[in-house]
């Protein structure tokens, strides 16, 4: 039987593993290119130097198996609350169905709880109707649209 899935903030070292998980998906192969680490590098040091950012990977075995990016952002609104946002969910191919993404899920929420947080939330591509089957599973709401704008 293998090992239960750790979570760990992530480290340097763990970028090339991270970003093999971003890109093994439609939409992050497309817009990942891994040929030169040197901007996702310098993106880790920035998250990694800044206290309300957390870079998640879970480990099986000492492999990278999962990531994930959790921010705290404070605001005026809901009474002057602190909500977390999870980013760049993924979950290595080999390791779906087995009950890492509710792990790791439940992971974020208990983290953000511990932080004082009064919600987790997320924004998932609209194409990625498994991804909204899964986190409707786990109770979120499907509660606002949207909008981004890309700036480069």
């Amino acid at each position: 039987m293998p090992e239960r899935v750790t979570f760990t903030p992530a480290r340097a070292e763990d970028v090339p593993a991270i970003l093999a998980l971003l890109t093994d998906d439609p939409l992050g192969a497309g817009r990942e290119h891994g040929d030169d680490l040197a901007p996702y590098l310098a993106a880790f040091e920035a998250i990694d130097g800044d206290p309300g950012e957390l870079l998640m990977v879970g480990r099986r075995d000492g492999r990278v198996v999962a990531t994930f990016q959790l921010s705290f952002v404070p605001g005026l609104s809901r009474g002057g609350a602190t909500r977390a946002q999870i980013e760049a969910v993924r979950v290595h191919a080999d390791e779906r169905g087995d009950g890492v993404g509710a792990d790791l899920m439940a992971w974020a929420e208990q983290e953000a709880r511990r932080r004082g947080c009064a919600l987790l939330q997320l924004t998932s591509d609209a194409s990625r109707q498994d991804a909204h089957r899964f986190y409707e599973r786990l109770g979120y709401a499907p509660s606002h649209v949207g909008f981004k704008k890309l700036l480069g």
